[in-house]
């Protein structure tokens, strides 16, 4: 299960070395109405770990997603703040030898679908080197909530 950072503190093996690390949020540039340029950076307690930017956000969420991928590595699932709309993407990182790179493209969701505790990935436990996802689309004039199983990448 996902563990959501508290007080924009996360803690995980994001490197696969074995030692936890602590993951934590900065927002530059992004007034109380979303004005501006809007970066938010995810920064590690282990300075040898590269720092990862999201924009436009105003803050957000992350969560420790567990090693998805099978790789050893904890992936990091980050959440953004806006504004505006209920629609936000969601994003899923994994630690790669030459940095963070996306374990797949951003999850669309909307309030409705975090409302309804419906969190948009997990392990598939049927299916080795899958996730399940879910998303939120617009369909036929109203928000559907999908669910798929995909295959990740190591």
């Amino acid at each position: 299960m996902a563990q959501q950072g508290r007080e924009e503190k996360l803690q995980g093996d994001f490197d696969g070395n074995g030692t936890k690390e602590y993951a934590y949020t900065k927002v530059s540039d992004c007034g109380d109405e979303c004005e501006g340029k809007c970066e938010t950076t995810i920064y590690f307690s282990d300075k040898n770990i590269k720092p990862i930017t999201i924009t436009p956000a105003n803050q957000g969420s992350l969560y420790n997603l567990g090693d998805l991928n099978g790789d050893g590595k904890e992936e990091i699932g980050f959440y953004p703040n806006w504004c505006t709309s209920c629609w936000h993407p969601f994003y899923v990182y994994t630690l790669s030898k030459t940095g963070w790179k996306p374990l797949l493209p951003s999850i669309s969701t909307h309030c409705n679908q975090w409302e309804e505790d419906q969190f948009p990935i997990k392990k598939d436990p049927k299916k080795k080197g899958y996730v399940i996802i879910t998303s939120s689309k617009w369909e036929d004039d109203d928000i559907k909530i999908k669910v798929n199983s995909v295959k990740v990448n190591e």
